[in-house]
């Protein structure tokens, strides 16, 4: 089962005025361990890299789910913490169990409008409980004909 994992990447970028100014930029790789993130990561982002980059940092997001837009002017990623509302049966009190989802959106007002349409359907209850702008760039999802990577060390 693969997971989404935050890779950060360092590196010198040369900004509008021609100034060079060290920068990270946080990126999402799906994959099934650290070492198949990293090195799916670098394949990724090594084309676009002029000079010298390092991978600063890479973590599990603990996403359930990312909601992707197909809409080209939504160009940012926001974070969505939604609570699922159940009936304990047995004491007669509500439960909530939080899980955070991955939104593409071009503001905040368009987050809202696509976490209400992919959650369209959704048979339980549920709430938003926040909705965050993320650093994330992009994503990078695997390919159907991609191999997974052996991590013989464990996570």
């Amino acid at each position: 089962m693969t997971e989404w994992f935050e890779c950060k990447v360092k590196y010198d970028k040369t900004m509008e005025d021609g100034l060079i100014k060290s920068v990270t930029e946080s990126y999402l790789v799906d994959a099934i361990s650290f070492t198949e993130a990293e090195k799916r990561f670098i394949d990724e982002i090594e084309p676009f890299m002029a000079g010298e980059f390092v991978v600063s940092d890479i973590k599990r997001a603990r996403l359930s789910e990312v909601m992707e837009s197909e809409d080209l002017t939504d160009d940012k990623w926001f974070k969505a913490r939604v609570a699922f509302i159940t009936l304990d049966e047995k004491k007669g009190t509500e439960k909530r169990i939080v899980q955070s989802i991955l939104i593409q959106a071009k503001d905040f007002r368009t987050s809202l409008k696509n976490l209400d349409k992919g959650m369209h359907g959704t048979l339980g209850d549920w709430v938003i409980v926040s909705i965050t702008e993320t650093k994330i760039m992009d994503i990078f999802k695997s390919k159907p004909d991609e191999e997974p990577i052996a991590d013989n060390q464990g996570d």
